[in-house]
C-alpha cells in the first residue's frame, strides 16, 4: 500500500528510517536546549497544571545568546526531503503552524486523554465536524527516543464520534477522557522514523511504557480559516532570516497566511 493510500483509510502513515542518525542528532541538539531552558523557568507550573507537552520551540527567546541558531533550526526541521515527502502526500500549499514536545508527566495525576486537537478551540464542536473533510491539519512527529507514545482511533479523521466517543472525549454519561477506546491503535516509533498524522482524529498520549519520552512535532497543513486564525507570526521567521534558507516555502506560505488573517 503506498503511503498516501495507508493514510487515507487509517488517518496516519510512518516513514520508517526516513531520516538520518546526523540529522536526529541536529535537531536533538536544539530540541534538548530549548526544553531545557522552558523546563528551568516552568517547573512547578509543569506538575501544577499536569503538562505533558510544551509549544513554539522556535519563539526568538529561545535564541537571544546565538540568533544564528534559530535559522539552523528552521532549516533542519523543514529540509528539502521532509517537505518533498508533504508534497508527495498531500500536494502543494502545505505550511508551518508551529512546533510542539511532548513528554511524560511530572505529575502522576495526568492520565492519558482523548481529544481532537480543535476540541480546545472555542470553534463548536458541530462546525468543526461540518469541515472535517475540508482540512488538512497534520502532525509531523519526529521521535527523539524510541516510544510508544501515540495511540489514535483509526479512522476517525473521515468520520465523527461514535457515542461512546463521544462520552469519553468530553467526559459525560459517567465516562473519562482516559477510558480505553474501541479500534485503538498504538504506534511504535524509533528515532530515524518520521510520523504524520491527522490532528483532528482521535488520539491520546501514552505514559506508561515509556520511561523517557521526547517527542518533537511539527504541526503543518493547508490554509483553512479555522487553523490559521490561530497562526502566531512569533514562531515564523523574519524576512531577513528567511533570507538564508534555500528552502523556505513552508514558512513564506505562514507569513501570507498571517497577513491574510490579520487582515
Amino acid at each position: 500500500m503506498k503511503p498516501i493510500e495507508y493514510y487515507e483509510q487509517y488517518g496516519y502513515v510512518v516513514l520508517r528510517s526516513f531520516l538520518d542518525d546526523q540529522e536526529v542528532s541536529l535537531i536533538n541538539r536544539h530540541v534538548d536546549r530549548i526544553y531545557q531552558m522552558w523546563h528551568s523557568i516552568n517547573e512547578t507550573c509543569i506538575f501544577e497544571n499536569k503538562l505533558v507537552n510544551m509549544h513554539s520551540l522556535t519563539s526568538p527567546e529561545y535564541f537571544q545568546d546565538d540568533p544564528a541558531q534559530r535559522v539552523e533550526f528552521f532549516k533542519a526541521i523543514a529540509s528539502n526531503k521532509l517537505t518533498k515527502a508533504l508534497d508527495d502526500l498531500f500536494g502543494s500549499g502545505v505550511y508551518f503552524h508551529n512546533t510542539q514536545l511532548f513528554f511524560n508527566p511530572s505529575n502522576p495525576e495526568r492520565l492519558p486523554y482523548w481529544h481532537r486537537d480543535m476540541q480546545y478551540s472555542p470553534t463548536n464542536d458541530a462546525v468543526q465536524c461540518d469541515e472535517q473533510a475540508n482540512m488538512v491539519s497534520l502532525h509531523v512527529r519526529i521521535p527523539l527516543v524510541k516510544e510508544q507514545g501515540l495511540e489514535v482511533v483509526t479512522g476517525t479523521h473521515i468520520r465523527w464520534d461514535t457515542e461512546r466517543e463521544r462520552n469519553v472525549r468530553f467526559e459525560a454519561e459517567g465516562y473519562k477522557n482516559s477510558d480505553p477506546l474501541p479500534d485503538s491503535k498504538l504506534i511504535d516509533l524509533v528515532p530515524g522514523d518520521v510520523l504524520i498524522f491527522n490532528a483532528q482524529m482521535i488520539h491520546r498520549g501514552n505514559y506508561q511504557l515509556n520511561a523517557v519520552r521526547k517527542a518533537f512535532d511539527l504541526c503543518v497543513g493547508k490554509y483553512h480559516p479555522l487553523v490559521s486564525a490561530f497562526a502566531d507570526p512569533g514562531v515564523l521567521p523574519t524576512e531577513q532570516e528567511m533570507q538564508f534558507m534555500e528552502n523556505n516555502v513552508w514558512y513564506k506560505l505562514a507569513r501570507e497566511y498571517v497577513e491574510k488573517s490579520t487582515t
